[in-house]
């Protein structure tokens, strides 16, 4: 029987080939926009790791009356410009404590404190400048135990608060820390939780904590949160009916809208 044999011929034209070589272009420019997307990436996490390490040795250099450590079963705190001595109550009742080392370990932190703290007078606020010359200063101590917020919050010109908001939080606007009136932090809201990437979770009635420079704590109980567009300015108000309070402002949605937390000083 005889078999016939077909073959197909490909006729490669002009256009063909015109086709095959953008294919080919195009193939390579998105493996290098795909590399450069990521290098990118990379980069942006290790600036902001970088800058969570800036905002930290700040707030490890402040010494602003806080807690600290005497001993590994003694805990020393000052409230209310009062120094606190609490002993653990695990321990012993046989074990002797040396009084004579717990009296020397707190004269020299009540020394180490007269140092930068004199009478209720701030202490000194050590200029910082950013890679581009920046200038910021320290301007108080922000904490929210329950989202596990602690950071410095820095005081720097308007036109210089979007390059200072990549290291710490940052005032926005109103009087002194602690002082009547309306004291506005914004911060940045980062996919890794960091900075203010916790705020639109915290709860109402939680607690903020704002230490300024004078070593004073005042506590701040969460009663409104919201979402503004950014346009709108009137949690920075200062009408406050001579109240102390916090406005924590962060953004959402990808930066279309703003996370607003206002919050009161806590009546003993």
């Amino acid at each position: 029987m005889n078999q016939i044999l077909v073959t197909e011929k490909i006729y490669v034209t002009p256009e063909l080939k015109r086709k095959k070589k953008l294919y080919k272009i195009n193939f390579f420019l998105s493996v290098f926009l795909i590399c450069c997307l990521f290098s990118y990436y990379i980069y942006a996490e290790f600036d902001k790791n970088k800058s969570e390490e800036v905002s930290q040795e700040i707030l490890a250099s402040l010494d602003l009356g806080g807690n600290f450590e005497i001993e590994d079963n003694t805990t020393a705190r000052v409230e209310n410009n009062v120094l606190i001595v609490t002993l653990d109550e695990n321990q012993s009742n046989n074990e002797e404590i040396d009084i004579t080392k717990l009296a020397k370990d707190i004269e020299t932190y009540i020394q180490s404190v007269e140092k930068n703290k004199n009478k209720g007078e701030a202490i000194h606020q050590e200029v910082y400048k950013t890679a581009s010359g920046a200038e910021y200063v320290t301007d108080a101590v922000l904490k929210i135990p329950s989202l596990d917020i602690n950071y410095p919050v820095l005081k720097t010109a308007e036109e210089h608060i979007d390059e200072v908001l990549k290291i710490s939080l940052v005032k926005y606007w109103g009087n002194n820390a602690n002082e009547e009136g309306n004291y506005v932090v914004v911060g940045h809201n980062y996919k890794n939780k960091k900075m203010f990437g916790k705020l639109p979770d915290i709860e109402m009635g939680a607690i903020v904590e704002l230490t300024d420079l004078t070593g004073r704590t005042i506590k701040y109980k969460v009663y409104d949160t919201y979402i503004v567009d950014p346009s709108d300015t009137s949690c920075t108000s200062q009408k406050t009916g001579g109240k102390k309070e916090i406005t924590l402002i962060t953004c959402r949605t990808y930066g279309t809208q703003r996370q607003v937390v206002k919050a009161r000083e806590v009546n003993n």
